[in-house]
């Protein structure tokens, strides 16, 4: 099973929801599209929202993640050691209001963490890579963070 979660903004993300349904994937393709997507597919079942529960539970199932450019839909997944493809909302085609995703996903493919679908690139040659890649495995930070954090409030 392949999740592709496309985050909660109000803009669409249709680009993306095109690249797979022109793939060749086969598989069961469970998306979460947003309150804004209207598409129609032949091959994925989409659905608006997906709780938080939910999601874990797809999350823990599927084989690997197609995702937009959004933090917590990159990392939700890498914490569960799933291999994740990564598509970036681009403001020029009025999927987001700025380009900080493309930022953000090329730090994440910089350190090894994800594979990037770019705009001009097919989905099914992405998905070629993962056969012989191995993704970097991603450790949090948070409990570090927060530790410090508890020093620098307790020291004042």
């Amino acid at each position: 099973m392949v999740l592709v979660t496309l985050g909660t903004q109000t803009q669409k993300f249709e680009r993306l929801l095109k690249a797979i349904e022109e793939s060749s994937l086969n598989d069961e393709i469970i998306v979460q599209a947003g309150g804004s997507s209207d598409f129609l597919s032949k091959k994925m079942q989409i659905m608006k929202f997906i709780n938080y529960e939910e999601m874990n539970k797809l999350i823990e199932k599927a084989d690997y993640i197609i995702t937009h450019g959004g933090t917590g839909s990159i990392i939700m997944p890498l914490q569960k050691n799933k291999k994740v493809i990564a598509c970036a909302r681009l403001e020029k085609y009025g999927e987001h209001i700025n380009n900080h995703q493309q930022e953000l996903v090329s730090i994440f493919v910089e350190e090894g963490y994800i594979l990037e679908l770019h705009e001009n690139e097919k989905l099914d040659d992405v998905i070629k890579k993962f056969k012989n890649w191995q993704p970097k495995k991603y450790v949090s930070n948070t409990e570090n963070f927060i530790k410090n954090l508890k020093k620098e409030i307790d020291r004042k």
